[in-house]
């Protein structure tokens, strides 16, 4: 049986798995997106030798760091979802948003987190082309780091703690620039929105996490390495993310091929009790 990793121990590991973000998100940005080499998958999703090559680091890196612990990663999920999940293990998306990725947009991520017994503790996200990355561990504290790429925390140069805000009369709304789907334009419909704010990828959890945001919901399944990072950030940040009827997320669904049904993300977690 795997060991177990705690928030605490998480801590521990979180400067090294720091640096393997970083390395891979300067991997994302090897290649120009223009001339990069892409195919679709069997999904119909495009997939790029940059989402290969993210991937490739952060599987090495995890495997010497946290050797034993399994890791799910994107792209090679078959070779891996009969891996033992309990109590700990890692969940990785290589190239979140490969779509705003080949438009040239700077919203894609690089995303890990830890999960354990079922609860994302612990995730980081770099959004290589803004060199932002942004970490959390639930119990302690979020913050968002400008890196070098491929450095690590020794060489950031503005390290800020971020905590998401309560909710105004009125809302900021992340929403997907390419997954909105109907039951979320009719969820949105009932809330008091001031402002929509679409964008791709996991970054919209960052945003929340550091108060530019109220709420970020989608009601139609997605896969839980496109949320686990962002959904542990945000907890880490003060914020709340539950399934679209309010219960709690569970992670490590092999049954289900990982995916989850839908989720809303709350950065007032007071708003996300009433709804």
């Amino acid at each position: 049986m795997t060991r177990e990793i705690t928030p605490q121990l998480a801590e521990q590991h979180l400067d090294t798995l720091t640096k393997i973000v970083a390395r891979a998100a300067a991997a994302t940005l090897a290649t120009p997106f223009s001339s990069v080499e892409r195919r679709i998958k069997d999904d119909l999703s495009p997939v790029t030798a940059a989402d290969e090559a993210s991937e490739a680091v952060i599987v090495e890196g995890i495997n010497r760091r946290l050797p034993g612990i399994a890791v799910i990663a994107e792209e090679s999920v078959d070779r891996a979802a009969a891996a033992n999940l309990h109590p700990s293990f890692v969940l990785v998306d290589p190239l979140d948003g490969t779509k705003e990725f080949l438009a040239g947009r700077d919203e894609f991520t690089v995303n890990v987190a830890i999960v354990t017994h079922g609860v994302p503790i612990a995730g980081i996200i770099a959004a290589p082309a803004q060199g932002l990355l942004w970490r959390g561990v639930v119990g302690g504290k979020a913050e968002r780091l400008r890196l070098r790429l491929g450095a690590g925390t020794a060489e950031a140069y503005d390290r800020q703690s971020i905590r998401a805000r309560s909710a105004p009369d009125r809302l900021i709304v992340a929403t997907s620039r390419s997954h909105l789907d109907a039951a979320s334009e009719d969820y949105l419909a009932r809330l008091p929105v001031a402002k929509r704010f679409p964008c791709g990828s996991s970054v919209k959890f960052c945003y929340l996490a550091q108060g530019e945001v109220d709420v970020y919901p989608r009601l139609a399944p997605t896969h839980e390495w496109d949320i686990a990072a962002g959904c542990a950030i945000l907890t880490a940040a003060g914020g709340a993310v539950t399934g679209p009827d309010g219960g709690t997320l569970q992670f490590g669904r092999q049954a289900e091929k990982f995916l989850v049904p839908g989720f809303i993300a709350w950065g007032d977690p007071a708003k996300a009790a009433k709804k």
